[in-house]
């Protein structure tokens, strides 16, 4: 096997291979025995098709090339779609409105073009009407959320159903039809923190107005996040709380609103509601539960039999590290799993065999596992005595090996949200770095979830503190163990996470370069100018503002670009709402005023996150360039430069 420096070495897993082969796997559903979800094609500048998949074998698009299939509720979206009896009901990205197809029939928009977006749909088979989710754009002001019902043969027939919260999510409806189901949630609560349960009867007057009537508060609080409720067969409300610390299931009769929990657990069975449409249990043909909680950092799947809880949970071997979306109908499940070695999938089980079906791959390219190196979970120990989490990943390619007398540069990876976290599933974006020579580490850090609520609520008013501390000592942790060159280590992270990237290397030595992609450095900015749904996350985060505002500057790495030492890199979209450009603009600025070398590399048409397989390719491939000039070694492929300001060392 040949020598060859860290990061020099050739790797079949290419930028080109990785965009043309990859898609991305939305939400699913299962209707009528068809199993159907949202596909994002990077290769059609990130456009989302509904996609149909009978079990016969046969697979058709559902959506044509005119529609994109996305909501911008809550400006991250989810819950996009909804299939009843084979009608697909949808939102449409360029144009907001709602559109119907039924069968084979053509794309019909049901709404007018309004500044109104609707996501979360349920169908109302009873009044035969939509209820929704809707986000109100009109006043130019703060949005206004309510749930509303959608007359579907008059569009602009449109029905305020439940109004007064700053937020709803997840309307669902009984087996009749007479009884709503919903979560809300007020300023400066995230859905994590506190949300509200209520149920209502739902009454259709004389003239086809539907009301809601006797509203009750089921669950929930301030300091309760409640998740995925859904009604059972025998008419119980089932939901997902954390009120032990650990996001648990839990049913009630709703007559007398007796609360029980069905599984108590130090596990999770829920997730930061991010977007729309998220799922972690359904009910089977038979009235059991399948469901998916993770513990310990990985997915279980597992069945559990309501009328008899002494069992307990039943847990179903399967491949899969990582389980997601999961939805039943009748003897079948579908969800999203993937391993350490294989790549997501949508997939198919027969629950009365246990047998599994790809369905459809996020990526068709076929790797030698030679080349793939698989997560190693590893616990740190962090500031205060505490511990911290990660997945370690060394460097692997079967044709290459470094001088025994070389250690591997570090990718420290900070993950996004920052309430979100990371999976051990294949990740081919982490692969490019690893069959490169490079190692890498996603942490985990406090403020993650699947830990318990004890560890996610360790960020509240430390962000840029708890988590940069935990990605420093991960890379310490890792370095005094002679796993990785202690004098290579780099840091990278999209949004949140290219904020605590940004913070790591403006208030802490401990890296010698990083990349930002669309990450924040001016949390007065974003607490001034973002969207609705993250406007008040920065009061659990940070503090209140403008009362605190004092810690917004001392955490803000563009008030302290003085005490930067190192190499940066920026990737951002210039129609991004989230985090806007002028944040990376301000930081590069002060770079490139202090002498260091740093690149920017702004994508036209790109919001938050990139969707569009040629800005993808650049991003990844900019950034391994980016770090060869500053590490000192030359890229076996040839890859496309980017423009590094202040740039002396010039290896390639």
């Amino acid at each position: 096997m040949p020598l060859a420096t860290y990061g020099s070495w050739k790797s079949p897993i290419s930028s080109d291979l990785i965009v043309s082969s990859s898609i991305r796997l939305g939400a699913i559903a299962i209707d009528g025995g068809n199993v159907y979800w949202n596909e994002g094609r990077p290769q059609e500048s990130g456009r989302n098709v509904i996609m149909r998949y009978v079990m016969d074998g046969n697979y058709r698009e559902m959506t044509p090339a005119s529609i994109n299939v996305r909501s911008l509720v809550h400006e991250y979206g989810g819950g996009e779609y909804l299939v009843e009896d084979g009608r697909i009901y949808f939102s449409n990205f360029s144009d907001r409105r709602i559109y119907r197809k039924i069968g084979g029939g053509s794309c019909k928009p049901i709404t007018t073009e309004s500044a109104y977006r609707y996501a979360d749909f349920v169908w109302n088979r009873i009044y035969g009407k939509l209820i929704c989710v809707r986000e109100d754009h009109t006043s130019g002001d703060e949005p206004i959320n309510t749930l509303v019902a959608v007359n579907t043969s008059n569009g602009e027939d449109i029905q305020v159903l439940v109004t007064g919260a700053d937020f709803y999510a997840s309307p669902r409806l009984n087996s009749t039809g007479d009884k709503l189901a919903w979560i809300n949630w007020n300023h400066p609560n995230m859905p994590w923190d506190g949300t509200e349960l209520w149920v209502a009867d739902l009454v259709e007057s004389d003239t086809g107005v539907l009301t809601i009537q006797n509203p009750q508060l089921v669950a929930g609080g301030t300091e309760e996040s409640i998740f995925q409720p859904e009604w059972a067969p025998d008419g119980k409300l089932y939901f997902v709380s954390d009120r032990t610390g650990w996001w648990n299931l839990y049913r009630t009769s709703v007559e007398d609103i007796a609360i029980e929990a069905i599984c108590p657990k130090s596990a999770e069975f829920g997730l930061p509601q991010w977007v729309f449409g998220m799922s972690t249990y359904d009910f089977t043909g038979d009235g059991k539960i399948l469901c998916s909680y993770t513990e310990h950092g990985k997915s279980h799947l597992a069945i559990l039999d309501p009328a008899n809880l002494e069992i307990g949970l039943q847990e179903i071997s399967t491949p899969f590290s990582s389980i997601s979306g999961l939805h039943c109908e009748g003897d079948h499940a579908v969800f999203h799993g993937g391993s350490a070695t294989e790549p997501t999938a949508i997939v198919l089980m027969d629950l009365r065999t246990g047998t599994c079906q790809k369905v459809r791959v996020a990526s068709d390219l076929q790797l030698d596992p030679d080349y793939i190196s698989a997560a190693q979970p590893v616990e740190f120990p962090t500031e205060n005595g505490k511990t911290s989490y990660g997945l370690f990943y060394p460097p692997k390619n079967k044709d290459f090996q470094a001088d025994d007398s070389e250690k591997p540069p570090l990718l420290v990876k900070s993950h996004g949200g920052p309430t979100a976290s990371t999976s051990g599933s294949l990740s081919l974006g982490i692969q490019y770095w690893t069959s490169r020579g490079f190692a890498v580490l996603d942490v985990n850090y406090g403020g993650s979830t699947g830990y318990g609520r004890e560890y996610r609520d360790r960020l509240k008013g430390n962000w840029g503190i708890v988590d940069v501390d935990d990605c420093a000592n991960g890379a310490k942790f890792l370095a005094d163990k002679g796993l990785v060159d202690g004098d290579r280590l780099a840091i990278s992270g999209g949004s949140a996470g290219g904020y605590t990237t940004l913070c790591a290397l403006t208030f802490r030595d401990d890296f010698k370069a990083g990349a930002s992609h669309y990450g924040i450095c001016d949390l007065e900015a974003l607490a001034t100018d973002t969207h609705k749904f993250e406007s008040r996350y920065l009061d659990s985060l940070i503090g209140k503002y403008p009362e605190q505002k004092e810690i917004y500057i001392q955490r803000s790495p563009i008030h302290f670009t003085e005490k930067l030492s190192c190499a940066i890199a920026f990737f951002q979209g210039l129609e991004d709402k989230v985090v806007p450009p002028n944040q990376a603009e301000m930081m590069v600025d002060a770079l490139r005023q202090k002498g260091l070398p740093v690149a920017y590399v702004p994508f036209e048409g790109e919001q938050h996150g990139f969707r569009k397989a040629e800005n993808i390719k650049r991003a990844l491939d900019g950034e391994f360039y980016f770090y060869a000039q500053i590490f000192g070694f030359k890229p076996a492929d040839e890859i496309e430069a980017i423009a590094i300001e202040n740039n002396l060392l010039a290896v390639i």
